[in-house]
């Protein structure tokens, strides 16, 4: 497999006044003169002038041991004395400056060659490659919480000794002997499409699903090195370490020039004849959304792993404060862009010969405008259409200011529903709420009806293959569960009260709660009902979004800007944080929120793809259980990961700072 990797890096000094990291990024070549790569990182230790000094002759030291010994047989005994190279010239600089005594750093190095990785590491700077979604952290963690870790996955639990902290670190680079150095003799192989992280561990602010979700939604490295920066800014920690990261792109020669090829190829023959789109396209939300059906263009199904490439870049995140370390040194020559262009005027051609033949869609988008009109004082949008002026003058105050004690959102009967299309199964609008035996009220509840729909899309491997799904009718709560609504159970089972912040309990979203907390939740409300509440199935949460119809929001097949809350939605709000429920408009059931704001946890074990998927709408059990379904995207997610049969998973014992709950009630 023919590779390349693009590479690029930046840093910020977060709550530091000085910056001790350092990095390098050297262009090689192999011994049959292909294109390698060296990437260096290094964390220094000992404050201000020692730190930089050490993180910075380390890198000179072992790039220059490398450059020197390169290319070579036995690549993982090139990088192992880089280590000890770069560790003997910190122990010589000492020597002859006493003043620079203490001094060290952690290192981190990899260096790729054709389809080949290898690396050297010691400390508690990391290597993450996000494949398929999955973010896995690939060297040691030197640290003392590294170590407990690894001695309990080998079955082998010790107890923490009293004192001793999980991040001090029990391997780094300082001139002595280095107590452990990581670096394997075989090399891991990449594949195309994979991308590799090296960072120092002021990354760890950030949550690993926060991680993956940057990551999928920036298309290119630079652009993923500072929206996860700018992230790590955004958290606002009160001691925030210095942060680098290095983001590589692993791209598949071959597959790029037969893109390109096919590219060509539709720009001569023309956009009115049929064309099927065949061929390694970018997977998942990286590039272009893809789900406008475009006339003229058939999707095939016999292709398993190339997925259609979306039709509009993600946003490009404001760079970070910081110094910019190193400039891109590998172009990609435009060749997605030219793609992306390409899929566009087929798109635009393929519209209007699609208007020609009168033909009538079985699908009429119900109307979703939302006014949009800033208020002379305020910063968001104001409330849906015939909501009272005042009233949303003093709800967005509110909302801005955060002073929990915000004005409930606007009456369900109230707000304005989409008018239904016929293809659609028909809602009786019906609400209720069932009494608690402590008192008071249990969330609003919809009515859904029975229906069958077809669950999943052809978008990607994770979403195949559809299929269709009877369901009985249901409850599902109207709203994503409030704040308040949620530590009215915390306090009475003696849960803990998650950190939301100053929002409005009675009108904002619930979140940092892990799956068990929501499932704890619906239990107690089962007793408190005498009734049967649970966490939505996967595919009663997917009914319920898209309202039965086969399109990839419930309104039509594009996104309509300001019609939810999330990080490209276009709404004027945070984007930090959820706003509050019932903002926007509800779909032709009379639910609201069902994209964006905060994403839901479901009931489902995670599966990668729905082979063997229930056809009855169950809960699906089986595959990893201590992943979790979410659903619906959130605040901080693209408009691309609102869509319908958009799925993801999280780790069901963590909790997430966008991540909620929806719940239902069964039979």
């Amino acid at each position: 497999m023919a590779l390349r990797f693009e590479i690029s890096g930046a840093q910020i000094d977060g709550a530091r006044d000085y910056q001790e990291d350092a990095f390098l990024i050297t262009n090689l070549t192999d011994a049959e003169g292909q294109s390698s790569a060296l990437v260096v990182v290094a964390d220094g230790m000992g404050g201000h002038a020692a730190g930089n000094v050490a993180s910075n002759m380390a890198v000179q030291a072992f790039n220059k041991y490398v450059s020197s010994n390169y290319p070579s047989d036995d690549v993982a005994s090139v990088l192992h004395g880089a280590v000890l190279k770069a560790n003997s010239s910190i122990a010589e600089t000492i020597r002859e400056t006493s003043a620079l005594s203490g001094m060290g750093c952690t290192m981190v190095a990899i260096l790729t060659e054709r389809d080949k990785l290898w690396w050297a590491s010691v400390g508690d700077s990391h290597i993450y490659l996000l494949r398929d979604k999955e973010l896995t952290k690939k060297n040691a963690d030197h640290s003392y919480g590294g170590f407990l870790d690894r001695m309990a996955a080998a079955g082998k639990t010790i107890e923490p000794e009293p004192g001793l902290s999980r991040n001090m670190l029990m391997s780094a680079v300082t001139g002595e002997d280095i107590t452990e150095i990581d670096c394997p003799e075989e090399p891991f192989i990449l594949k195309g499409g994979d991308r590799l992280l090296l960072c120092s561990d002021g990354l760890d602010t950030l949550s690993d699903g926060k991680i993956i979700q940057y990551c999928d939604w920036s298309e290119k490295p630079r652009e993923c090195a500072e929206a996860l920066l700018k992230a790590v800014e955004e958290e606002a920690m009160p001691r925030q370490d210095n942060t680098t990261v290095i983001v590589i792109d692993v791209i598949d020669s071959a597959a790029e020039a037969k893109q390109t090829a096919a590219s060509e190829a539709e720009l001569k023959a023309g956009d009115t004849q049929p064309i099927e789109i065949v061929g390694d396209l970018a997977s998942d939300d990286d590039i272009m959304d893809p789900d406008t059906p475009v006339p003229g263009i058939k999707e095939t199904e016999a292709e398993a792993e190339p997925e259609p490439a979306p039709a509009s870049p993600p946003p490009t995140p404001a760079a970070p404060s910081g110094t910019d370390a190193y400039a891109d040194q590998t172009k990609s020559g435009g060749m997605l862009w030219a793609v992306a262009a390409v899929v566009v005027i087929i798109a635009v051609a393929g519209f209007f010969w699609w208007q020609s033949q009168d033909a009538t869609p079985t699908f009429q988008e119900a109307p979703t405008e939302i006014d949009t009109t800033e208020p002379a004082a305020e910063s968001a949008p104001v409330t849906p259409e015939d909501a009272e002026p005042e009233a949303a003058d003093e709800a967005e105050v509110t909302d801005a200011t955060e002073t929990g004690t915000a004005e409930p959102a606007p009456a369900t009967e109230e707000a304005p529903v989409a008018a239904v299309p016929e293809s659609r199964p028909v809602s009786t609008g019906k609400t209720f709420a069932d009494s608690l035996s402590g008192g008071g009220q249990g969330p609003t509840m919809v009515s859904i009806p029975a229906g069958s729909f077809e669950m999943g899309s052809t978008r990607s491997a994770e979403e195949r293959p559809p299929h269709k799904v009877n369901l009985s009718g249901f409850a599902i709560s109207q709203h994503e569960i409030s704040i308040a609504e949620y530590e009215r159970f915390a306090r009475a089972t003696g849960r803990k009260v998650p950190n939301t912040g100053n929002l409005g309990k009675d009108n904002h979203p619930v979140f940092n709660v892990s799956w068990e907390d929501a499932y704890y939740y619906t239990d107690w409300l089962s007793q408190q009902t005498g009734k049967n509440y649970r966490l939505a199935t996967e595919a009663e949460w997917e009914y319920a979004a898209g309202t039965g119809a086969n399109t990839t929001y419930w309104w039509g097949f594009e996104y309509q800007p300001g019609s939810a809350h999330c990080f490209d939605c276009e709404s004027g709000f945070d984007l930090t944080r959820p706003t509050r429920i019932g903002t926007f408009k509800p779909n032709p059931f009379g639910l609201h929120d069902m994209y964006g704001n905060v994403a839901e946890w479901v009931r489902d074990c995670w599966h990668n793809n729905y082979q063997g998927a229930p056809t009855d709408g169950r809960e699906w059990m089986g595959g990893e259980c201590n992943q979790r379904v979410v659903r619906g995207g959130s605040f901080s997610s693209p408009a691309s990961s609102l869509r319908t049969s958009k799925r993801d998973k999280f780790r069901a014992t963590s909790t997430y700072d966008n991540i909620g709950i929806r719940v239902v009630r069964g039979d």
